[in-house]
C-alpha cells in the first residue's frame, strides 16, 4: 500500500491518465471495438510498472509501451471515402444487406451482388439506397455471373480500381452432429463460403492491385472456435481464413490488404426458415445408413430443431459491431488482419488458441447445452456393457 500512495505512485497515476486519455481520445474517431484489446494490454503494463519497479525503469517502459501503442493507432486514421468503390457479395439480407446501406451512406459507390436481383432484398436496396448504388446478379457457385458481374463494374469504373471486395455471402447447412450431415450439405457449405469466395476474389483481384485496395472476408467465430454441430459451416469458414492468411502475405508486395472478420453470434437470416429446415431434416433421414440412423434414433435427430430455437433467442440483433469493423477494414490506414465483433467472439478465439485441449473441451461441453436430449443408443442403459 506504501508504493500507491507514494511520490512515484502519484506519477505513474498522472502518466496513466494523461496517456491513457490520449490513446482513448484516438480509439473514440475508430470505429468497431478495434482497441480495447490495446487498452487492456496498456492498463496491465502499467500496472505491472506500478507496483513492481522502480521509478526510473518504470517510467522508462510506461514511456516506452504508449510510444508503441500510441505509434500504432496513428495508422488506424480513416481515409477519405471520395466515392471509393466496393463489391459486397450476398446483399439480399444480414451483413451484406446491412453493409450495402451502410456504405452507401457513407459516399461509397456500391455494387451490391444478390442471388436474386428480383428478390425482396434487392428491390428494398434500389428503393432506399443512392444513385451511387447498384445491384448485380451474382450467384458466387455460378462462374458465368461472376464473370458477368466483373465486366458490369469494370465497365462502369472504367479506367479506375476497385478498392474493395467484401466476402460476404454464405450459408449455414444443417447444425447437427457431424456424422449425420450429409455430403450434400458439405459441399454446399464449402462450394459458398469457401470455393465461392476464393473465385470472386481470384476474377476480381486484378481491379484491386490496380488500386492497391482491400479484400475482406467475412469469415465466422465458428471457423477458430471448435463449435458443436458445426462440422460443416466451421470447417469452410476456417478454410476461408486460411486463404486470407496466405493472401494477406501474397499480396502486400502489390499494396493489397486483407483482413478478416470473425463475428460472434448476430442475428441474420442464416440460419433459415422452419420450412427449410424440415426439409433438411427430410435429407438427413434420407441419406443416414439404417445402422447409423437406429443408432442416433429419428426422436434425437429431430430435436436439434432446438438449436434453431437458440440461435433466435440467444444471438444479437444488433449489427453495427459487424458494420463499424468492415468500414475500418477498408478505411484505416493500416487495418487490422483480424476482426472479431461481438460480445464473445475475441475472448473464445483467444482461450481456443491458448488452452490446453482438455480444459477447452470440457468447458465447450459445460456451456453449449441447448440440448439435453441423447442419441437412442446412448440413453439406453446397457450401452457401456455392450460396448466392453
Amino acid at each position: 500500500m506504501g508504493t500507491f500512495f507514494s511520490e512515484p505512485g502519484w506519477l505513474f497515476l498522472t502518466v496513466t491518465a494523461v496517456l491513457g486519455g490520449t490513446i482513448l481520445c484516438k480509439l473514440k474517431t475508430s470505429p468497431g471495438q478495434v482497441g480495447r484489446k490495446m487498452v487492456c494490454l496498456a492498463g496491465l503494463w502499467g500496472g505491472a510498472c506500478l507496483i513492481s519497479l522502480s521509478l526510473f525503469w518504470g517510467l522508462v517502459l510506461f514511456f516506452l509501451s504508449y510510444f508503441v501503442m500510441y505509434t500504432y493507432f496513428s495508422g488506424q486514421e480513416l481515409l477519405p471515402v471520395d466515392q471509393k468503390a466496393v463489391l459486397i457479395t450476398g446483399c439480399d439480407s444480414g451483413f451484406g444487406h446491412g453493409l450495402a446501406k451502410y456504405l452507401d451512406e457513407l459516399g461509397f459507390t456500391v455494387f451490391a451482388g444478390v442471388l436474386d436481383e428480383q428478390g425482396s432484398g434487392a428491390e428494398e436496396l434500389r428503393r432506399t439506397c443512392s444513385k451511387n448504388l447498384s445491384v448485380l446478379q451474382l450467384n458466387i457457385t455460378n462462374t458465368q455471373e461472376i464473370k458477368a458481374a466483373y465486366s458490369k463494374v469494370k465497365e462502369k469504373l472504367q479506367n479506375k480500381g476497385l478498392w474493395a471486395v467484401i466476402n460476404n455471402a454464405g450459408v449455414l447447412g444443417l447444425p447437427t452432429d457431424g456424422e449425420l450431415i450429409p455430403m450434400t450439405e458439405y459441399k454446399r457449405c464449402m462450394a459458398v463460403n469457401f470455393f465461392g469466395a476464393v473465385e470472386v476474389t481470384k476474377v476480381f483481384l486484378p481491379l484491386l492491385r490496380k488500386s492497391k485496395g482491400r479484400l475482406v472476408n467475412i469469415s465466422s467465430m465458428a471457423g477458430g472456435v471448435p463449435m458443436q454441430k458445426m462440422a460443416a459451416y466451421g470447417s469452410s469458414k476456417a478454410a476461408l481464413i486460411m486463404f486470407s492468411s496466405i493472401l494477406r502475405q501474397e499480396l502486400s508486395k502489390w499494396g493489397v490488404k486483407v483482413s478478416v472478420i470473425q463475428p460472434g453470434g448476430f442475428k441474420t437470416n442464416i440460419s433459415g426458415t422452419s420450412q427449410m429446415w424440415e426439409k433438411l431434416e427430410r435429407t438427413v433421414l434420407d441419406n443416414l445408413s439404417p445402422e447409423v440412423q437406429e443408432d442416433y434414433g429419428q426422436d434425437y435427430i429431430l430435436s436439434e430443431r432446438s438449436f434453431l430455437n437458440l440461435m433466435k433467442t440467444s444471438t444479437d440483433p444488433d449489427i453495427s459491431p459487424v458494420l463499424l469493423d468492415v468500414r475500418h477494414a477498408i478505411s484505416a490506414q493500416s487495418p487490422f488482419a483480424f476482426y472479431a465483433p461481438g460480445k464473445l467472439s475475441y475472448p473464445w478465439l483467444c482461450f481456443a488458441s491458448v488452452s490446453p485441449t482438455g480444459i477447452f473441451d470440457y468447458l465447450s461441453r459445460k456451456i453449449h447445452t441447448y440440448s439435453k436430449k441423447m442419441p437412442r443408443v446412448l440413453s439406453t442403459s446397457n450401452w457401456e456393457n455392450e460396448a466392453m
